[in-house]
């Protein structure tokens, strides 16, 4: 496991100084205004009819962070007030900042903090100049709900077992997929392929997919193990296996399954085979041929799953690793190592778990690419596969570990840059990368939050929540569909909508609810 080390000046001597996120401590503003005109009495809340201009995490704000609102608009100033919806009163008065031009958005913003509103409830942001904000909640613990919501997304896409409205909801339904599957390029084949996740409205199951979404959870785990509980309300809760675990477990019951046992390779995935105006859940299912991409993803999270479930049932981790290796061996019998840079991040996960020279070797050789140092910024298989290597309990080269943490601190340094420049606190407010951008560098900020822990970046990664969950130039609630503006409302698509954005926004939540 990592050694987590809690830093003031360490970073700053390892690599100079971190970049912030908006105004620090010291250069929030000490005096609090005094409102005027209207806003000095109470507020009777109604839901906006026009999009406001007061930009707020419509989800919530934890009591004890920092708590900040976006202005839009060039002629925004002086003071902003918090009230509570509940009785109308102003409990907070703020200043709000001098306004900055945003080129990329091609609009005025201002930041309003109201870090000390600690009190729990629900309220919204009023000035005279734009208005009400939508409402948001202050508790001690707002991000739980939505935290369980996401781990349990996997749950409601169980393929082969029937849900029960006691776990599901509305989402309860029967059995589905539970006949015999067919091998798509030789349908006199049949296999029992049932289980895994639905990963579309299709019911596709895709196996490189799944390998990844499993992959990233069993490393949020890793990196922030209080945070998943055994009581989300699953089948398996109160088992005393962390519901995360039994999660990825039953996707890799799956994947097993998947595992054509004459190469050891991975079919791609299985595909419903949805006639007209047919039911998706009765569709005959078509196994798609061996994929190398699948093979090579399967054996990394497999290896990577052997080695946290070993504590629970020695066994079956056995199994899985023994699986992981024969996927290995397919893949570098059908295509070279140096050709794929999966390889790299499926021999950090086997040597890690079995310290066998052959995965060393596999490593060797891309650590010694002169292009490494852009890889690791550039490929996420070799940025994945460097952090396990970080990790890894066997035989390494010290030397090789200081060097990797240099490339992770300039890369969490720039992420850090990155946010403190924008007037939304965040890497990508124009939204260019979709979530993808923001859900991945809050990945790296979280793993190298969890190495040596700086408070600072479990800002960022707070403020990037409020981003999705509304303080975006939209006002969008992407997270969500229980709020007063959402992705819904504006037919965009939501990050609970994407089963492998659900996995890293499960890990960039992680670290806020450890």
């Amino acid at each position: 496991m990592f050694k987590r080390i809690t830093v003031t000046g360490l970073v700053m001597t390892m690599i100079g100084s971190v970049a912030g996120c908006g105004a620090s401590s010291a250069e929030m503003p000490t005096e609090i205004a005094e409102l005027t005109g209207t806003a000095a009495a109470s507020v009777d809340y109604q839901v906006p009819t026009q999009v406001p201009a007061s930009l707020v995490d419509q989800v919530g704000y934890s009591s004890e962070s920092e708590k900040v609102v976006v202005f839009k608009g060039e002629d925004i100033s002086g003071s902003f007030g918090v009230y509570n919806i509940e009785n109308g009163k102003l409990v907070y008065t703020g200043e709000i900042l001098k306004p900055v031009f945003n080129e990329a958005l091609g609009e005025y913003d201002s930041l309003g903090y109201f870090n000390d509103l600690q009190e729990e409830g629900q309220y919204c942001i009023y000035t005279d100049a734009v208005g009400e904000s939508y409402s948001f909640t202050v508790s001690e613990d707002a991000y739980r709900e939505l935290f369980n919501e996401a781990c349990k997304k996997y749950y409601i896409n169980r393929c082969g077992i029937g849900l029960s409205e006691n776990y599901a909801g509305d989402n309860a339904h029967s059995a589905c997929h539970t006949t015999m599957a067919h091998l798509q390029e030789d349908m006199s084949v049949s296999i029992d392929v049932t289980g895994g996740w639905h990963m579309d409205e299709q019911a596709r199951r895709d196996t490189a997919l799944g390998s990844r979404i499993a992959e990233n959870l069993l490393m949020a785990y890793e990196m922030n193990p209080s945070a998943f509980t055994d009581d989300t309300g699953i089948p398996e809760s109160e088992n005393g296996i962390p519901d995360i675990l039994d999660e990825v477990k039953y996707e890799v019951d799956w994947l097993l399954k998947m595992q054509d046992p004459r190469t050891g390779g991975e079919y791609a995935a299985a595909m419903t085979n949805v006639q007209k105006g047919g039911d998706v859940f009765a569709a005959p299912v078509l196994v798609s041929p061996v994929s190398m991409d699948a093979t090579i993803s399967f054996a990394s999270m497999m290896a990577r799953f052997s080695y946290f479930y070993q504590q629970y049932d020695s066994e079956f981790a056995t199994t899985a690793l023994k699986a992981a290796d024969r996927a290995f061996s397919c893949f570098l019998n059908n295509q070279k190592a140096e050709d794929d840079s999966a390889a790299f991040k499926a021999a950090a996960q086997l040597y890690r778990a079995t310290g066998s020279q052959t995965y060393a070797d596999v490593l060797g050789m891309y650590f010694d690419k002169p292009d490494f140092d852009q890889l690791f910024i550039s490929d996420e298989n070799i940025f994945l596969g460097s952090v396990t290597y970080l990790s890894i309990n066997q035989k390494v080269d010290v030397d090789r570990c200081t060097y990797l943490m240099k490339l992770l601190m300039k890369a969490s340094e720039d992420i850090a840059s990155r946010a403190s420049k924008s007037s939304y606190l965040v890497t990508d407010e124009a939204g260019r990368g979709g979530f993808d951008t923001i859900l991945k560098d809050m990945r790296c900020l979280t793993i190298t939050d969890h190495i040596i822990y700086n408070h600072e970046y479990t800002t960022i990664i707070e403020n990037h929540v409020h981003f999705l969950a509304g303080m975006n130039p939209k006002a969008v609630n992407y997270l969500t569909d229980a709020t007063e503006r959402t992705y819904q409302e504006t037919g965009e698509s939501g990050v609970m909508n994407d089963p492998e954005s659900v996995a890293l926004l499960i890990f960039m939540l992680s670290v806020l609810e450890q």
